[in-house]
């Protein structure tokens, strides 16, 4: 939610024009967060003077803008800082006006882009209308950079940039990342965050001298005392020169000592940053990074109590760290959206997940991020999955073969509503935390609250460095590749194989059940090929698109393994196609949603053959005696299916697998059925990739 894209460069010429197609690139490359405004802001031609640029909408209305504006975008300039985002509304509607950049006053002291909220922005806002201020927007930002300003002038003595904006995180609440920049500090900004994402790209064209960041703690000699650069493996033979200069860690000299050409890329994503440069630092929550002279230096908010803190956080340097997705991976190609791509990957995204990690030959499993914690995981009194949204449905998904292989009990939790309970945990417990981006807000503070009590957390997450996966204990990276569309695909199945993966290794100690995981393990191996079979029908889903398309609401019923499918199935019908659908248990209709059904209800029932069948085929009764007529999801060669019934037909598998490949032609019915009615398949309306608020 919201996209923070700046550009600095320091003894880099670059016209005006360049720096602003930087910018607009950024931000189009974080369309996918969820947006309905965007605006950046480069230098002027004269000391203090900046141009806004804003517009509502897409970042292409913006570019038209730049286009078709006065500014002389020939100028070239050695040294610049500029700032662009893109805003999803939360306080006051999609306008120019709330539009960010947003600045502290009419003379543009101060300029600040914001992903997050800051909760106490209203009490700020009060105060500071009190003492003679004006506020343009309706934002909670503006009040954070008329702060700044207040807290500037009270100074009698300038202070450092760093300093002033420490004074002014002091005063706010929230969950927020900050890009501060400023007339007084001119080709300067800083940066901050607590709880959104926020990452920082170097480019130089010499090999940087050292790969990390030194941190600078409030108190501390941070002149030339020497810091130990972190290990790279800590069996190696040490370096002759181990230390160097913490100036030098921050100051990007060449080899030869020398200050060289560099530019910084700040943003909330990495996306925004792989065609400039694989080279970045993610920043911890409390950092502060300050980017002046072609220098980067990193400061703590605060220390708090050691406990208190992640390790991450605790560390003396921030390493800068080497990406690993091409540039390709998060472009259509082919296909006419990200959504169709990342469907039609799904074959090569299974794989990715196994790849590694499943010795077909001999049915074992590896997952080398769990090996240290195995024996903690087996000894467990209970595992707690907590996730939102598909990744929840991933965790419904999995529940039943984690019980049936582990012997330990499960429950699953929606994030929010574990909060809200203030659900009891205790040291013996495993939590799972699964989310795709590993930024999700409300999985975060979970997963703090759990850590707080001491329960083991396990993280499986998508996207490498991120919050998730730095503060959890251990983990599996689900190397689906980038997601970019809204609604996900391929990050659920992987989630998915990735869940059952952890299941067989916590169940690798029990003889009793080698024959079990035998079978998933030959499962596993077949599913690529069955993915690849049913998106070969995608012409029939698409004809389904026009049967179903012109009616209001759409339910899915299952039972067992395929609740999950129908929970997941009816999300992305709503979440792309704006229908009403939902997803019902099989053995629930007697209780209520029976009476939904009639002849104008269209229904889609998954009657793939497991140990529920018959009581599946029941449910399908019930309805077709209401005269419903319902679309059945079926395997291949079923023959117990009423030769008059509309069919999927999809690939037998393992019982546990088979949700796996029951999703497959919802993700398409869900896809068509948004391409027919006109819909934007990638960007959904009021809706964000990654939610990074709660």
């Amino acid at each position: 939610m919201c996209g923070i894209f700046g550009y600095c460069s320091y003894l880099k010429e670059k016209s005006r024009k360049e720096v602003l197609d930087v910018l607009v690139a950024g931000l189009a490359r974080q369309e996918y967060r969820g947006y309905d405004s965007a605006g950046l802001v480069v230098d002027g031609d004269k000391f203090g003077e900046v141009h806004y640029f804003k517009e509502v909408g897409k970042v292409a209305g913006l570019r038209k803008k730049i286009d078709g504006s006065s500014v002389d975008v020939n100028k070239t300039l050695m040294e610049q800082v500029s700032i662009a985002h893109t805003r999803w509304a939360t306080h006051g509607p999609p306008s120019e006006r709330n539009c960010h950049p947003i600045r502290s006053d009419p003379a543009s002291e101060f300029i600040i882009v914001h992903n997050g909220i800051v909760t106490n922005g209203g009490d700020l806002r009060f105060v500071l209308e009190k003492r003679g201020y004006r506020f343009e927007t309706e934002t909670d930002t503006e009040a954070v950079a008329i702060l700044t300003k207040y807290i500037f002038d009270q100074y009698q003595e300038k202070p450092t940039f760093t300093e002033l904006v420490k004074a002014v995180l002091k005063e706010l609440e929230g969950s927020f990342a900050f890009v501060f920049k400023s007339a007084h500090y001119p080709n300067e900004v800083v940066t901050a965050r607590r709880g959104s994402p926020l990452l920082i790209g170097v480019k130089t064209d010499k090999k940087l001298k050292v790969d990390f960041v030194d941190v600078e703690f409030a108190g501390q000699d941070n002149t030339e005392s020497r810091v130990e650069a972190p290990p790279s493996n800590l069996l190696a033979v040490p370096t002759a020169t181990p230390k160097v200069l913490r100036t030098q860690s921050r100051a990007f000299m060449s080899e030869d000592g020398l200050p060289q050409p560099i530019e910084f890329f700040v943003a909330s994503d990495a996306a925004a940053i792989i065609e400039h440069t694989k080279r970045v630092l993610y920043l911890e929550d409390d950092d502060i990074a300050h980017i002046a002279q072609g220098e980067l230096h990193i400061h703590r908010l605060r220390r708090k109590e050691q406990g208190s803190l992640s390790p991450q956080q605790l560390a003396a340097t921030r390493t800068i760290e080497t990406l690993e997705i091409e540039l390709a991976a998060i472009m259509k190609g082919k296909f006419d959206t990200f959504m169709q791509k990342e469907i039609y990957e799904q074959p090569e995204s299974v794989v990715n997940t196994m790849r590694g990690r499943v010795n077909f030959d001999e049915y074992k499993i590896t997952l080398g991020g769990l090996r240290t914690y195995l024996p903690i995981m087996r000894r467990g009194r209970r595992i707690v999955f907590i996730a939102c949204g598909t990744s929840y449905h991933s965790c419904i998904a999995t529940r039943a073969i984690f019980e049936e292989l582990t012997e330990i009990p499960v429950g699953v939790e929606l994030a929010s509503d574990f909060l809200d309970r203030k659900t009891p945990i205790f040291r013996d417990d495993i939590c799972i935390f699964v989310s795709q981006s590993g930024e999700t807000a409300d999985t975060i503070l979970a997963l703090r609250y759990c850590n707080e009590r001491g329960a083991l957390s396990v993280g499986v997450v998508n996207t490498v460095g991120s919050t998730i996966s730095r503060e959890t204990q251990c983990g599996v990276h689900i190397n689906a590749g980038p997601e970019v569309g809204v609604a996900s695909t391929k990050a659920y199945t992987s989630q998915y194989v990735a869940l059952l993966m952890i299941a067989l290794q916590l169940s690798e100690d029990r003889i009793s059940f080698t024959e079990r995981r035998r079978q998933i393990i030959d499962g596993l191996h077949a599913l690529p090929g069955q993915i690849k079979n049913i998106l070969g029908l995608d012409a029939g889903f698409q004809q389904l698109a026009n049967v179903v398309g012109d009616n209001k609401s759409l339910l899915l019923m299952g039972r067992g393994y395929q609740y999950a499918t129908c929970l997941e199935g009816a999300l992305k019908i709503k979440e792309i196609s704006y229908m009403h659908s939902e997803g019902i248990l099989a053995g629930e209709l007697k209780h209520g949603p029976l009476a939904l059904v009639d002849e104008n209800m269209p229904v889609i029932i998954i009657m793939t053959q497991d140990s529920l069948y018959p009581k599946v085929q029941s449910a399908f009764a019930q309805i077709t005696a209401r005269k419903a007529q319902p679309v059945v999801l079926c395997n291949e060669g079923d023959n117990a299916i009423p030769a008059n019934a509309k069919t999927i037909r999809v690939p037998k598998t393992v019982d546990c697998l088979q949700g796996l490949l029951n999703i497959i032609p919802l993700q398409l019915l869900s896809y068509h059925l948004a391409v027919r009615n006109g819909y934007d398949v990638d960007f959904p309306r009021n809706l964000a990739k990654s939610v990074t608020t709660e």
